[in-house]
């Protein structure tokens, strides 16, 4: 099958990091029409598409126009960026549905190049899946193309462009996708959607010049040969200096207002590229969903972080005491975590909450919590296929590569399965580097850790693998067409650590355009 090529792969890079680094400052706006420079506070929950609602028998439809736009939004106060945007804001619009719906997104293309709508984690057919040159063709300027499917399975998900998706993702264009129960009881009086996302501004550039970093970025006039032995990663830790949640950061987040003896659910999604520590202080919690996955018998947590990886999402349910009002905030290793700053707020309480950001806590073991009412896999499985996956980087004639089995994508072997399969697959990380690796289209079991069988094998579609770390995980080969699994770190499956799960037998009605399968990342 086509491929796309290396050569690509450096100019994507060097487009993410030159949208991501946009500087606004000295920048006359003046003239750039259609901007919305509003400083408006983000909402709890991103504003939701009204659907436009029919039956066909007993099938409910519901219908979401989403326009992809360009404008500007204020991330912090005094920081303005350009972004693009699903229907004008940062996260876009939240799509909203109930199990069993069938739903269908009008997706109108305003920009100056090719989109298209990934549905991260969920099972979409292949063709709705949303990979330029793969399952669809890309969506051109003016152009306009209608995604279409059944919404199974309940949970929260989110949606985002997969064409040169390292440089589109980091420009604002992500937005949430949640799909309510059909029959669901004990319903929370609060839910809350927060999207957990991260930004570059000229400020933090601090005079240095890209244009020689590994032969690939081209970024004007900052040159990273004055940061010595500082790796991509690091370099991307230091650069990322704007940290929001529901594309706000600091006091322009807007609080979560609760009542004593309510039940709330936080839905945290994170549409960047680096892993966050969370917390709730003094408040006992459980996690009921992971990546759209239900847990049960969960135990609650108190003093303790989650760290949720790029692509990941985590449910989490709590009780709302009434003692006082209380922030949620991050840990993470950083001074720009202190952006991260979401208050509680109960009812007629105004006293103004504290932060505890310095205590030195541990991190919740998902491998070790609550149980899943589905374990389809365990030691005793006869898989019919074995892969295993060795994740890692190195310089390559002056260019940073990521590689899965010291190959990068479009050379990387393919995972070849056949509908029914049982496949295990062993992800390696002999790197430096975190890797959130995503499957498309099929959920998978975690089986082991650093070789030992995990205590609760639970359910997901992305997982960060750490430094060392090795991971066994599952899945069942029931979704059949052509799947990406990547880094969700985008910028490393641009540099090549991206490979295919094919199903043996399965051709795609779609001719691929050689431009887009170059941008299919």
């Amino acid at each position: 099958m086509n491929k796309k090529t290396m050569t690509f792969m450096g100019i994507v890079l060097s487009t993410a990091l030159l949208s991501a680094c946009s500087s606004m400052n000295g920048m006359d706006h003046s003239n750039m029409s259609g901007m919305n420079q509003s400083s408006t506070k983000s909402q709890a929950i991103p504003a939701a598409v009204t659907p436009v609602v029919s039956k066909v028998g007993n099938q409910t439809i519901k219908e979401f126009s989403l326009v992809a736009k360009s404008t500007e939004q204020e991330i912090k106060n005094g920081v303005t960026v350009p972004v693009w945007t699903y229907n004008g804001t940062v996260p876009g619009s939240q799509i909203r549905v109930t199990q069993g719906d069938r739903v269908k997104v009008h997706l109108k293309n305003e920009l100056s190049v090719p989109i298209t709508i990934h549905w991260h984690g969920y099972p979409v057919p292949n063709s709705m899946d949303g990979i330029p040159g793969m399952t669809q063709a890309s969506i051109k300027p003016g152009q306009s193309f209608t995604y279409d499917f059944v919404a199974t399975t309940p949970g929260t998900y989110w949606y985002h462009s997969h064409y040169n998706s390292a440089a589109q993702v980091d420009k604002g264009l992500y937005g949430t996708f949640i799909v309510d129960p059909k029959d669901e009881t004990n319903k929370p009086n609060r839910d809350y959607t927060l999207v957990l996302d991260e930004w570059m501004t000229d400020s933090n550039m601090n005079g240095h010049d890209m244009s020689n970093m590994n032969g690939q970025m081209n970024m004007g006039n900052h040159d990273m040969s004055t940061m010595p032995n500082m790796d991509h990663d690091q370099m991307m830790k230091q650069m990322y200096n704007v940290y929001t949640v529901n594309g706000k950061a600091g006091n322009l987040i807007e609080p979560l207002t609760v009542k004593k003896g309510e039940k709330v659910r936080l839905r945290f999604v994170n549409a960047g590229y680096l892993s966050h520590t969370i917390h709730l202080p003094n408040q006992p919690f459980q996690v009921v969903a992971i990546d759209g996955n239900p847990i049960t018998s969960t135990p609650l947590i108190k003093d303790q972080l989650l760290r949720i990886g790029p692509g990941e999402r985590y449910d989490v349910e709590f009780t709302a005491d009434g003692a006082t009002n209380w922030i949620i905030d991050s840990h993470d290793d950083t001074p720009y975590a202190a952006d991260i700053h979401i208050p509680v707020m109960y009812e007629g309480n105004n006293t103004t909450p504290k932060s505890d950001s310095d205590k030195n806590l541990p991190i919740v073991d998902i491998t070790n919590y609550g149980d899943v009412a589905n374990q389809t896999f365990n030691e005793q499985t006869k898989f019919n296929k074995n892969y295993m996956l060795h994740l890692n980087s190195k310089v390559v004639n002056g260019n940073q590569e990521y590689m899965i089995n010291d190959k990068v994508y479009p050379n990387t072997d393919p995972l070849t399965v056949s509908k029914g399969d049982k496949v295990k697959v062993t992800l390696i990380n002999d790197g430096k580097s975190d890797h959130p690796m995503h499957l498309h289209g099929h959920v998978f079991q975690i089986l082991s850790k650093n070789g030992k069988p995990v205590k609760d094998p639970v359910w997901k579609d992305t997982i960060v693998v750490r430094p060392g770390e090795r991971y066994d995980i599952a899945f069942q080969a029931n979704n059949t067409g052509n799947w990406m699994f990547h880094c969700h770190d985008l910028h490393h499956a641009a540099m090549g650590m991206m490979t295919e799960v094919e199903y043996q037998g399965y051709h795609s009605s779609i001719k691929p355009d050689p431009e887009d399968m170059k941008a299919s990342e």
